[in-house]
C-alpha cells in the first residue's frame, strides 16, 4: 500500500490552485501529477476514494479530479461526501471502461455533482483546460466577481 505524498509543504502564494488527485491507476496518477505541477498547481495524490476524503478537509484543494471506479471507495462514493462539505470543491469525474459502460458512469457522476466528466483516454491538455476553467471560474465566484 503506498503512502499519501504531499508534494508541497509549504504554501505558495503564486500557484494557480490546489488539487486533489485521486485514482488507483498509479501510472495515470503519476501522469496527471505530473501535469497539474508543471502548469503551477499544488498537487495531494490518493489511491482511493477512501484516502482522498481523508485529506479533504485539511488540504481543501479548489478542485478534485476523481476516478469513479476504484477499490475501497468508488468515485460516486467521494463525490456524495464532498458535495455535502460545505465551500466543496470543484470535482472532475474521469473513467474508463467499467461493468455498467464508462457513459454511465460518468452520467451518473454528472447528475451526482461532479463539475465535469472526462472519458479515459483523455490528453493532459483536455483534462488541464477543464481544471483551469473550473478553478479561475470558481475563484471568480468567491471573489465577487461574477461566474
Amino acid at each position: 500500500m503506498s503512502a499519501l505524498r504531499l508534494v508541497s509543504s509549504e504554501p505558495d502564494p503564486g500557484a494557480r490552485g490546489r488539487v486533489l488527485l485521486i485514482d488507483d491507476d498509479a501510472a495515470l496518477l503519476g501522469l496527471m501529477d505530473h501535469a497539474f505541477l508543471a502548469a503551477g498547481y499544488i498537487t495531494l495524490t490518493a489511491e482511493n476514494g477512501r484516502k482522498g476524503l481523508r485529506l479533504l478537509d485539511a488540504y481543501r484543494p479548489d478542485l478534485v479530479v476523481t476516478d469513479i471506479v476504484m477499490p475501497e471507495m468508488e468515485g460516486i462514493g467521494a463525490i456524495l461526501q464532498i458535495k455535502r462539505r460545505p465551500r466543496s470543491p470543484k470535482i472532475i469525474a474521469i473513467s474508463g471502461a467499467g461493468p455498467g459502460g464508462r457513459r454511465d458512469y460518468l452520467s451518473w457522476a454528472k447528475h451526482l455533482g461532479a463539475d465535469e466528466v472526462l472519458a479515459k483516454p483523455f490528453r493532459m491538455s483536455q483534462i488541464m483546460a477543464v481544471a483551469g476553467r473550473l478553478i479561475d471560474q470558481d475563484s471568480n465566484h468567491f471573489n465577487g466577481r461574477g461566474s
